[in-house]
């Protein structure tokens, strides 16, 4: 019986087992190497968007690599590839999109944004807190404020004011 689970426990890891394709390219100088490896972390892949085609293991990040191992052994430039990208996939594709109409509130949004919230800022510092705080008082105003406040025109308690504890 224990040789049956054994048996088991080795049958199910090889199935399991991982195996991963390792991609090898082989170029003929190392500046075409360097040009592959710099087109690889600023091209985009398009199907998983947040991860250049270098980082990702998405197929279609698969065919892109090879697109650009295939055009670098051509003899195209990294400004040719990234236009032959760019036609075929959008401006997505790169990771600093030009600056087109399409394109104008990637760059001048989060200008406009910190814009907008500074001259807000601005506005509501120099606005009064309140009117209260506006009025200013003339002489029989004040008189008539502290009449009602029980004090007299010279800042003493006046004499109808019961100045007794209430508590007793």
């Amino acid at each position: 019986m224990k040789r049956f689970w054994l048996a088991l426990v080795l049958a199910s890891s090889v199935v399991f087992s991982v195996s991963a394709a390792i991609e090898v390219y082989e170029f003929d100088d190392p500046a075409q190497e360097a040009a592959f490896h710099q087109l690889g972390k600023e091209l985009r892949c398009p199907k998983c968007q947040n991860n250049n085609i270098a980082d990702s293991n998405a197929g279609l990040a698969q065919d892109l690599r090879l697109k650009v191992y295939e055009m670098l052994k051509q003899g195209k430039n990294e400004d040719e590839i990234v236009e032959y990208m760019v036609a075929r996939y959008g401006n997505f594709v790169t990771y600093n999109p030009p600056l087109t109409a399409s394109t104008l509130i990637l760059w001048a949004g989060p200008v406009l944004c910190v814009l907008i919230g500074f001259t807000v800022l601005i506005m509501r510092s120099r606005k009064p807190k309140s009117k209260a705080a506006q009025a200013q008082l003339d002489g029989d105003e004040q008189a008539r404020l502290a009449a009602l406040l029980g004090d007299d025109a010279a800042g003493k308690p006046s004499a109808n004011k019961n100045n007794k504890d209430t508590n007793g």
